[in-house]
């Protein structure tokens, strides 16, 4: 799902708590390396943050039921501080000094793409948790998997959802034009809002890092035609001060957007002008959740005294699930085999779904969750799997 920032960090070392070990000490034999990137500094670390905590637990649930292949796994872990060459520095030691045998990593497409050709090269199978774009196999290869549904899946949710459940028959467009996330997330839910039938009254743009919002308010109270919503393909750390400013200005309508808003940050930043945000992300976190998630709930409170802050942290889980399935389909702890067996996932249940791999699709697909903003809190409005998907 989510993308670097023009805000690059300079540095160019691994984090100072570079390696992480999990294993159950039943556990005697030598373990099972999986690398596992995550930004849990920058812009991304929101995101990231929960889903290696979603992983963690994975892992230790999975060693303390006798591991894989009767070894523990051992989750081999860099802060890549959202930055691109940090990225690329920590898949070298992963690869060349550790030796692992699969990497999971990510809830950004940038990331997913400033790692890819490493993990091509070195033949190692590669799952993002968080990413979404549907290009990122044709662009990178068949070692990357997501463990998430495509962005064309949930923006057509999205135009769904304003079209049959808002009943709202026009849009105003503002996208986010500096990631690529955010500029593929728009576009898919054109098409899909316009194969509807919804019509879009008008469109602007702004970029990641962007604080004021003044001159795109201006051309949406201009509207000589008013629209019924605004889509806002928008990043964690913007949706909060464009809401705040929206309101601020006067302007009440609707807002819909996708999972990059599925973060804390949405109501701490937003705050009262939250309220009547909807968004599209991977599973309802929260009080009337389904009997997987609220166990998932309840296993992350009690390993970390505190409730999972989004979806993300479910699906670092369901992450690391999937890379032990695959290796103990695989039979071994060999990337080719373990490639081919991610590859032939079929049925798997996640805290997010069901993962399926459809021939030579390494997309799963999978139901989207609608959340919306009601009193500052977050309800679940809505789930379903889309009439009209467009092509990635």
């Amino acid at each position: 799902m989510l993308t670097l920032s023009r805000r690059r960090t300079l540095a160019l070392g691994l984090s100072a708590a570079a390696m992480l070990a999990i294993a159950g000490p039943a556990l005697a034999a030598d373990p099972i390396k999986i690398g596992y990137s995550a930004n849990l500094t920058g812009v991304q670390a929101s995101l990231d943050g929960p889903m290696l905590n979603g992983a963690k637990l994975a892992a230790q649930e999975i060693n303390a039921a006798g591991g894989v292949l009767g070894r523990p796994i051992e989750l081999v872990t860099y802060d890549s501080k959202s930055d691109a060459t940090v990225i690329s520095t920590v898949a070298s030691q992963m690869i060349d000094s550790d030796k692992v045998v699969g990497i999971i990593g990510f809830a950004d497409s940038d990331s997913v793409l400033a790692i890819g050709p490493q993990v091509q090269k070195a033949e190692i199978p590669f799952v993002t948790p968080g990413a979404t774009s549907p290009k990122l196999p044709a662009q990178l290869g068949n070692e990357v998997f997501l463990a998430a549904f495509g962005d064309n899946v949930q923006a057509a949710v999205g135009a769904e959802f304003a079209l049959k459940t808002l009943n709202a028959k026009t849009c105003y467009l503002l996208t986010d034009i500096g990631t690529e996330y955010t500029t593929l997330l728009s576009d898919y839910f054109v098409k899909a809002y316009e194969h509807g039938g919804g019509k879009i009254v008008g469109k602007d743009s702004y970029k990641i890092g962007d604080k004021t919002f003044t001159a795109q308010i201006a051309k949406i109270k201009a509207l000589s035609e008013k629209p019924a919503f605004i889509y806002a393909a928008a990043n964690a750390e913007e949706i909060g001060l464009i809401l705040k400013q929206l309101r601020q200005a006067g302007i009440t309508l609707p807002v819909v957007g996708g999972d990059g808003y599925d973060t804390p940050l949405l109501l701490q930043v937003g705050g009262e002008a939250a309220n009547d945000t909807y968004f599209t992300t991977h599973a309802f976190i929260g009080d009337g959740a389904n009997a997987k998630v609220k166990a998932f709930m309840d296993a992350y409170q009690k390993a970390y005294n505190t409730a999972p802050e989004n979806a993300f942290a479910a699906l670092g889980y369901d992450a690391v699930k999937l890379m032990a399935d695959a290796i103990k389909r695989a039979g071994a702890p060999e990337s080719a085999k373990i490639r081919d067996a991610l590859a032939a996932t079929s049925g798997l249940d996640g805290v997010t779904g069901t993962i399926t791999y459809r021939p030579n699709v390494s997309v799963p697909d999978k139901s989207v969750s609608v959340i919306g903003v009601k009193g500052g809190k977050l309800t679940l409005a809505g789930e379903a799997a889309p009439s009209f998907v467009a092509e990635p």
